[in-house]
């Protein structure tokens, strides 16, 4: 393969919009009497983007090395455990990719200060924390709730706050949402890996409490996001993403081996539905 393809592949594109969707909410949550700064609004898209990438990057590092990654895994093939890069490579692209999002943090903290610099600082220390460690979050079962919260009303707030340097209720409800899609791609993602994950003492949400969980999961924060499209618009076009989630919830509870790697893609598009609703909603305002 291309080596461009490879890390291409290796920044996982079918998972960036868990990471571009919130900023779109957040800046959809912006009133109308707010011009918006479109160059801070490209710095946030590229800032979320690098630190999610870069939460991609050491989740294969370290999933290497602890093994759980291997050659011919059920899940989306992983770059390391096919040999088609190196771990000296793997570590150089971290360096980078922390460099990058760094300098893009900064030009956001300049026009925004300490709310973004907290922002960014935690944003990073969780991509970090979520597989680095021996505690880590996603070995720990714990990772569903930070993805819940970085995925959602802190990416969509801290998009709002740069354009208005002010909090919004309607932007923090919103995220929720987003975060809630996210975290149904998290578990659909425990649900595949559960038996080579118990091997490796990963101990998930669904390794911990079981499949049939795991899908309750799914189906909860699928019903999340109804509640809080109608505490922030009421009945409106946003509603409507509850019911293409529990469309994909039924299927779910039929998909089985490499039918889940399907199901992680098509409920990443839940964010880009749950964008176009949203925008509807916002243009009949």
């Amino acid at each position: 393969m291309n080596k461009v393809l490879i890390w291409v592949k290796i920044t996982r594109p079918h998972t960036l919009f868990a990471s571009i969707a919130p900023v779109a909410i957040g800046l959809l949550a912006v009133p109308k009497s707010v011009d918006l700064n479109w160059i801070i609004a490209i710095a946030t898209f590229l800032g979320a983007i690098s630190i999610q990438v870069l939460s991609n990057i050491v989740n294969d590092f370290y999933d290497y090395k602890k093994g759980l990654d291997k050659k011919g895994r059920v899940g989306f093939k992983r770059a390391l455990a096919e040999g088609e890069v190196t771990l000296s490579q793997m570590k150089m692209a971290i360096y980078i990719n922390l460099l990058i999002s760094a300098l893009i943090g900064l030009y956001l903290i300049y026009n925004a200060g300490i709310v973004i610099l907290l922002i960014g600082v935690f944003s990073i220390l969780f991509a970090w924390l979520y597989t680095a460690t021996s505690k880590s979050l996603s070995y720990l079962g714990i990772a569903d709730i930070f993805c819940f919260v970085f995925f959602g009303p802190v990416a969509t707030l801290g998009t709002t706050y740069l354009q208005t340097m002010s909090f919004s209720l309607e932007s923090m409800y919103l995220g929720f949402v987003c975060g809630a899609i996210s975290t149904c791609v998290l578990t659909v993602n425990n649900i595949r890996d559960r038996e080579s994950d118990k091997t490796k003492n990963k101990k998930s949400f669904v390794v911990r409490f079981g499949k049939r969980a795991g899908e309750m999961e799914y189906l909860f924060f699928v019903i999340l996001t109804l509640v809080f499209t109608f505490i922030a618009n009421g009945l409106s076009f946003s509603n409507l993403i509850f019911v293409f989630g529990l469309i994909l919830f039924v299927q779910l509870l039929k998909a089985q081996g490499l039918v889940y790697n399907k199901m992680l893609i098509k409920t990443g598009l839940l964010n880009v539905v749950f964008v176009i609703l949203t925008l509807i909603d916002y243009l009949i305002k």
